[in-house]
């Protein structure tokens, strides 16, 4: 089981970071595109501002579970306790799976359901009856990055605890 589950954080990984440079990409086309519009023929699409901004929005999401998975991420505690195999190491690690939940838990929770229950005011179910603008598309496509990063934090977390060595950086060579 404990393999399993680093097998598929290591696979979400690759997934990610390959669905994370085409964002990137995506967002750095429309924005020369806009550029040359604007400068060049002096008449810049309206669509494209949204799209670099959406995809500058999946690209963060996506980088912050790049950034987990590599702990390339701001790390807490380590200032205090550096990452040792005693004690303070493991204390310090048990803080910062605690901090992890604390705030991926309640935000994955309330992409579902509502502050007062029910999967009709979740946040997805509230984006889905809005359209963005320009694109005439539902914004819930541009939300749902929000849990889907979220739930791969918990996957990859759930891999850091399931490792041998939870305080060493995993393999990031993921080729």
């Amino acid at each position: 089981m404990r393999a399993m589950i680093i097998k598929t954080s290591n696979w979400i990984h690759r997934v990610v970071r390959n669905v994370a440079i085409l964002t990137v990409s995506l967002m750095f086309m429309t924005v020369m595109i806009q550029i040359i519009a604007r400068y060049v023929f002096s008449s810049p699409p309206v669509w494209t501002e949204d799209v670099a901004r959406y995809a500058m929005v999946w690209t963060g999401l996506l980088g912050a579970t790049l950034s987990f998975k590599t702990r390339s991420d701001a790390v807490l505690m380590e200032s205090v306790w550096p990452q040792r195999p005693n004690i303070l190491g493991f204390v310090a690690e048990a803080i910062q799976t605690l901090a992890v939940l604390i705030f991926v838990l309640p935000v994955v929770y309330f992409c579902f359901v509502g502050l007062k229950g029910g999967f009709a005011k979740g946040y997805l179910a509230r984006q889905s009856g809005l359209t963005a603008d320009t694109l005439g598309i539902p914004m819930v496509w541009i939300s749902v990055v929000v849990p889907v990063a979220m739930i791969i934090i918990l996957i990859h977390l759930a891999a850091r605890l399931a490792s041998d060595t939870p305080l060493e950086v995993p393999d990031t060579q993921l080729d």
